[in-house]
């Protein structure tokens, strides 16, 4: 089994957002991976005394604990429950109920000898690599279906119904996550993404998610972050990319079963 990951904050000197985490109880023929891509609050605050890099620590602790302890557990169940630990963890000290309550994107991936099963939850990816090297992303599209049918989102979408869902401090969010199983047979690699690291893809246009995976293979994670920021820094203005940051936390997963 090859594992790799590499992640890279957004701005210098301010902490990344992104939380990655890997478990392999069994390395033979089990594991777990969890990624989680924070949402940057606003300047004027979200209620919570807490960061959102604490926020991801606690949420991808307990959920990549829940995934490899409950096996029994389908990986929404496990999420439901680590939302509402980590609630309970501030919920004395902070206002949950802001919309803007610290909160992540989420992809979880949970494998045995039979079975490869997976999570996403908003807009982080997951890839799956075939026997034959067909590539097949699992997306909750949600927020791009929102930006056509209204040409943009707002906070008035998130965690609403008929918009799209976080992880946050209703453990109810886990239920509209998009999951499945695949065999294990089917599946010779994963890569899980936050968007901040496909943005060659969703953003600039400029590769497909085979050339992303191949990328990933063949150079590693380092090589991809790498590439998405010389694509930024060719666009400093957002001219053929519009985005409301120039540069994102970028955090890439590579598993070869």
């Amino acid at each position: 089994m090859r594992i790799e990951t590499a992640t890279e904050p957004g701005t210098p000197g301010r902490p990344n957002e992104d939380f990655v985490a890997i478990a392999l109880p069994t390395p033979d023929s089990g594991g777990s991976v969890v990624l989680l891509d924070g949402v940057t609050p606003p300047a004027d605050g979200n209620g919570c005394v807490h960061s959102v890099p604490w926020y991801v620590a606690q949420l991808g602790s307990a959920l990549i604990e829940l995934s490899t302890s409950r096996f029994e557990l389908p990986l929404a169940d496990c999420l439901a429950i680590a939302i509402e630990r980590t609630a309970d963890a501030h919920r004395d000290t902070c206002d949950l109920s802001h919309h803007l309550t610290p909160q992540a994107t989420v992809v979880a991936v949970r494998w045995d000898a039979d079975t490869v099963a997976h999570l996403v939850l908003s807009d982080s990816t997951l890839l799956l690599e075939a026997p034959d090297g067909a590539i097949r992303a699992v997306l909750d599209d949600r927020i791009d279906v929102l930006r056509r049918t209204h040409g943009r989102v707002t906070d008035a979408h998130r965690n609403a119904p008929g918009g799209f869902f976080t992880a946050a401090a209703a453990p109810s969010a886990a239920a509209h996550a998009v999951t499945g199983t695949t065999p294990r047979s089917a599946v010779r690699a994963l890569a899980a993404l936050t968007d901040g690291a496909a943005r060659l893809v969703e953003g600039f246009r400029t590769e497909d998610w085979l050339s992303t995976f191949s990328a990933l293979r063949k150079q590693g994670p380092e090589e991809l972050i790498r590439r998405v920021r010389t694509a930024e820094f060719a666009d400093p203005d957002g001219e053929h990319f519009r985005r409301w940051k120039t540069h994102d936390d970028a955090t890439a997963v590579l598993v070869v079963l």
